[in-house]
């Protein structure tokens, strides 16, 4: 199985109390999500942050993928993401262990493919994930969500009504999916953003973590 590895950031408070690994998308790699960190250690003064690259050198020729990525359909993602999945699942238990944290300290946030990855990966867990952030992202296989879920952790989902390259209706299909199969999701829409994230989506993100890692017995809130 593939190693991963990628930039992180320490616990501001000195103690890593709660995990926040960042999954970068397609093309990209751990140092374009790190720069969440600084932004949300205020609420998260207990987190550690980890963005490691994903396992493939990008198709693109530039970057790093979870997965290849020719179009969007729907079988494709699926295969992608099932295989991508242990190394993510790896990557993750092997950084449980590193801060010596049970797997409820957890939370994974995603930007577009490392939505489709945290969210697949999140609720086939056996322990939930404190919370899940998803930005610019979906959901693979939808339809097959019911049957395969194993945990219900809450979900943010965040997404630019300009998007072109995943359009926001893909946020609103994984929203749907979600609910249906018992999540506590919430969902929010950024008006006149791209596939990016805006000022206000990474407040809403930080402070969605917060609350989650909170209502995790023995986790405090921060400021």
């Amino acid at each position: 199985m593939a190693k991963i590895s990628g930039p992180s950031i320490p616990a501001a408070s000195g103690t890593a109390r709660q995990l926040v690994i960042l999954c970068h998308g397609y093309g990209a790699d751990g140092n374009d999500l790190i720069g969440l960190a600084p932004h949300w250690q205020r609420l998260l003064p207990d987190a550690a942050f980890i963005a490691p690259n994903a396992p493939e050198r990008c198709d693109a020729g530039f970057g790093y993928q979870w997965f290849p990525i020719s179009r969007l359909d729907p079988a494709e993602l699926m295969r992608g993401v099932e295989s991508a999945a242990p190394v993510l699942n790896g990557f993750i238990d092997e950084q449980l262990r590193l801060h010596g944290l049970d797997a409820s300290r957890l939370a994974l946030v995603g930007f577009s493919q490392g939505t489709i990855m945290s969210l697949h990966v999140g609720l086939r867990r056996a322990v939930a994930p404190a919370a899940i952030v998803g930005y610019s992202g979906a959901l693979a296989g939808p339809d097959r969500l019911k049957g395969e879920i194993k945990v219900r952790p809450p979900v943010l989902m965040v997404h630019g009504d300009a998007d072109e390259m995943l359009p926001v209706s893909r946020m609103h299909e994984a929203v749907r999916a979600l609910g249906d199969a018992g999540v506590a999701v919430q969902w929010h829409v950024s008006h006149d953003v791209g596939h990016g994230i805006d000022p206000a989506g990474l407040e809403i993100g930080g402070r969605f973590l917060r609350d989650a890692f909170a209502a995790v017995p023995g986790v405090a809130a921060g400021a």
